[in-house]
């Protein structure tokens, strides 16, 4: 067996676990009962999860600890944990969205993605953290323990995944699923030091829900490495009958684009987002070391940026819009919500955002004509602490939202595929990241790329100080 002790065994890749899982050197309930003891120490203060399935996952576990014995042609992670966002239908279990109106919302079906990951052989631990309605970039619902950073327990891990990032980053899970409608995955990849997709549009079935956000949020992977998050969208990927949107499969596998050279690439790059602003010193010194970084690996990079400006009004208006049409009674949601609630639109003001957004789109998605990636930053400041704009007004709070996660919105409007990737530390000892946007459909492309700066720089050897919570 494994000599590895429990806590490296924690902060093992997925792929390495799936790999130690086939060669029997550990099994599926060693690994469950190992993760299960960290949330039960860790998350109290930690806040990652809303609903733990302990009693669901020990079953599993022993189920496939059992079938191990005889067991060949395995599914790729058979017998590795994940968890799974409180956003996402898993059948018998909560699904509260961030809010209290439905905490005893019980599906009796899996989302599309949800039934992937279970046919891939996955454990599912438990619901993560998110923040209501999936409508904030950090996670602090009212009735819930807000998520905290495991890099530093003072300030937020984003959100509306932030209660995933914060278990990958913590080593209450391996791997996380979550999803991405203005941020929402790579905003948590970058807070708590990790990598994470946000897939291209029809990349992953949004099924058998319908779709009240105009193609603008998806699921995807959040991960430690490039090869977990591109083997975890392997697994997600494919369409069924009926969704609005597809894609074909690549080429190759993510997976196997990990392992591939990018080649030379045309890098375009900011720090500014107009009309908004430029990034603070923190977030415009991760992207400029990336700069040179990608100029050492021989890139040829440029200062240019889209305009996104056009963007700004259509895209709050189908926001808004489809926090509306979640039916909660406005009473019961936070302010913030019930403000833009208050701000809902006639059918024909959607349509002509949706047309708008549509127009300008197209344009963005022009400026890749000539270049291969766009690097950005992910947010245009460093993390906020836990409750910072709490004494706000929903109309400050708002546009503060809107100050801070600007860079991300453009591809989840356009939806072309963009990854968060860590690339060092800031003075408060929190992670800093830098966000790529890809050309339509080319997410190896960017796990490529990814790949390659992450052998240049390796992050992975990194882990959070949790031994005084």
């Amino acid at each position: 067996m494994v000599t590895m002790n429990a806590l490296d065994l924690a902060f093992t890749p997925a792929l390495e676990m799936a790999d130690l899982v086939r060669r029997r050197q550990v099994s599926p309930l060693e690994l469950v009962n190992i993760y299960l003891e960290r949330i039960e120490r860790l998350n109290p203060r930690i806040g990652s999860y809303f609903t733990v399935m302990a009693e669901q996952a020990m079953a599993d576990a022993k189920v496939k600890t059992e079938a191990l014995v005889n067991a060949t042609n395995l599914p790729p992670f058979f017998g590795v944990p994940i968890s799974t966002k409180d956003l996402n239908s898993v059948a018998g279990i909560p699904c509260t969205y961030g809010t209290k109106a439905l905490i005893n919302n019980i599906p009796e079906y899996d989302d599309v993605a949800i039934a992937k990951i279970k046919q891939a052989g996955f454990i599912i631990l438990g619901k993560t953290a998110t923040s209501e309605l999936g409508s904030f970039p950090y996670t602090e619902p009212t009735g819930f323990p807000p998520s905290r950073n495991p890099w530093n327990l003072e300030y937020t891990p984003g959100g509306s995944s932030g209660g995933a990032a914060a278990a990958v980053a913590a080593g209450l899970s391996p791997i996380a699923q979550g999803s991405d409608g203005g941020g929402s995955i790579r905003g948590p990849a970058a807070c708590c030091g990790l990598f994470g997709i946000k897939p291209s549009r029809g990349r992953v079935s949004p099924g058998p829900a319908g779709d009240k956000f105009n193609g603008i949020a998806t699921n995807g992977p959040i991960g430690r490495t490039v090869a977990d998050a591109a083997a975890l969208l392997d697994v997600m990927s494919g369409n069924v009958a009926g969704d609005p949107y597809y894609l074909p499969s690549p080429e190759c596998s993510f997976l196997e684009a990990s392992l591939q050279q990018p080649g030379h690439l045309r890098i375009a790059y900011s720090t500014k987002f107009l009309p908004i602003g430029e990034a603070d010193a923190t977030c415009k010194q991760a992207v400029l070391q990336t700069v040179k970084l990608l100029e050492d690996l021989g890139h040829t990079v440029e200062e240019k940026c889209p305009d996104f400006s056009g963007l700004i009004e259509p895209f709050q208006i189908i926001w808004r819009n489809g926090v509306a049409a979640g039916g909660i009674p406005p009473e019961m949601l936070q302010p913030v919500n019930r403000w833009l609630m208050s701000k809902t639109d006639s059918a024909v003001d959607y349509l002509k955002a949706v047309a708008k957004m549509q127009i300008v789109s197209r344009q963005i998605v022009s400026f890749f004509d000539n270049f291969d990636v766009l690097l950005m930053p992910v947010f245009l400041h460093s993390p906020i602490r836990v409750g910072e704009w709490s004494h706000l007004s929903p109309e400050d709070i708002f546009e503060n939202i809107v100050q801070w996660v600007a860079p991300c919105p453009p591809a989840n409007a356009t939806g072309q595929p963009a990854i968060a990737i860590p690339v060092g530390f800031d003075s408060k000892g929190l992670p800093m990241s830098v966000q790529f946007v890809g050309k339509p459909a080319a997410e190896s492309t960017l796990i490529r790329l990814a790949a390659q700066l992450e052998t240049a720089k390796p992050w992975i050897n990194r882990r959070p100080n949790l031994d005084n919570i």
